[in-house]
């Protein structure tokens, strides 16, 4: 009897396989090492193969996909409640093998070799930004020692910084002012790095029409442009812009019982380094509306003044969540009008 289903579980060099007949009959318990794993799929027929998202999961189901087996990804959460047992490799697999075949299980689409490249641009970018964040605050808290405070923000930082290291009566030995000045330049170098993963981003944008539609949508830049294509790859998987805006944690957590619904704040679920751009484009974007005399401008200022402009500002990225999916969805250009 041929195997329908496998639940596969990836690691770094042992992999478990957990495969099903037509009868939901267990047909296959496996041990593989990494080089084994290839040429194991490319003997069996063309199967249903379910791989907990993780680490290098997407790679996997491209080269499974190779051999004709229709991949299916889903979040680790979703596969533990059908775990029968303690954790182990064995028991996992048979987890996934039972969750894939669900028929209301959710998947995660599959990314290609060039969205994960773009993803990989904005994730060296990113820690770029916090290590430049890192050297600011480190500058800050040394020169705060010897009781010279400088503002907050990195362009105020670099911009008072050069007259505090030139100053030679504010009391800064010249120990520590050599040694600020070396972290004064590593601050700059990481400024210019950024700067150029800023322009490849830019270039990225301009070449994707997708990526141009998005930018027409207030608050959304070529960074969270990109970062949405490469992300989603296509919008059509999610059934609306609902489901979209509740798979980046946009939607309220919900706790209810008795027929009595009730709603807290939002869950944070999904991707945070997307649901991340989107808020703080949402913070751009209010300001921008509050200029505007549009439908959409006036419901965010409507909201602004009942609960806040922080509360206005998490409501317009749900919102801004459901408008891009509808222009990615279907290849539409943004109407300000309709927003």
């Amino acid at each position: 009897m041929s195997i329908v289903r496998i639940g596969l579980d990836l690691a770094k060099q042992v992999f478990h396989v957990h495969g099903v007949n037509e009868r939901e009959q267990p047909e296959l318990r496996k041990k593989l090492n990494r080089g084994q794993v290839l040429d194991f799929f490319a003997r069996l027929e063309p199967s249903l193969v379910g791989i907990e998202a993780c680490g290098s999961a997407h790679y996997w189901a491209r080269e499974l996909q190779k051999f004709g087996h229709e991949v299916r990804l889903m979040a680790p959460q979703f596969v533990a409640p059908y775990r029968k047992d303690q954790k182990n490799d064995d028991n996992d697999a048979e987890a996934i093998c039972e969750a894939v075949g669900r028929p209301n299980m959710r998947f995660v689409p599959v990314k290609s070799a060039e969205q994960q490249a773009i993803l990989t641009l904005h994730r060296v970018r990113a820690q770029l930004i916090e290590e430049r964040t890192s050297v600011g605050n480190q500058i800050r808290g040394l020169l705060n020692e010897y009781g010279l405070v400088l503002p907050k923000s990195i362009p105020r930082l670099r911009r008072d910084l050069p007259a505090v290291l030139e100053d030679a009566e504010n009391g800064l030995p010249d120990l520590a002012r050599d040694t600020i000045a070396d972290l004064a330049e590593r601050l700059g170098e990481l400024e210019e790095r950024i700067k150029r993963y800023d322009k490849r981003i830019e270039r990225l944008a301009d070449d994707s029409g997708t990526a141009s539609r998005l930018m027409q949508v207030e608050g959304i830049g070529p960074v969270t442009a990109t970062a949405l294509v490469a992300t989603v790859g296509d919008a059509r998987y999610f059934k609306n812009g609902r489901q979209f805006a509740a798979w980046l944690g946009l939607v309220p957590r919900q706790f209810s019982t008795g027929g009595k619904p009730r709603h807290g704040r939002i869950t944070k679920r999904g991707d945070r380094y997307l649901r991340t751009l989107l808020v703080h484009g949402a913070r751009t974007a209010l300001c921008q509306l509050s200029r505007l005399n549009t439908a959409k401008a006036q419901w965010a200022q409507g909201v602004r003044q009942r609960r806040g402009f922080n509360k206005a500002t998490i409501a317009l990225a749900a919102k801004q969540a459901r408008i891009l999916w509808a222009l990615m969805a279907r290849e539409a250009d943004y109407e300000p009008a309709k927003g």
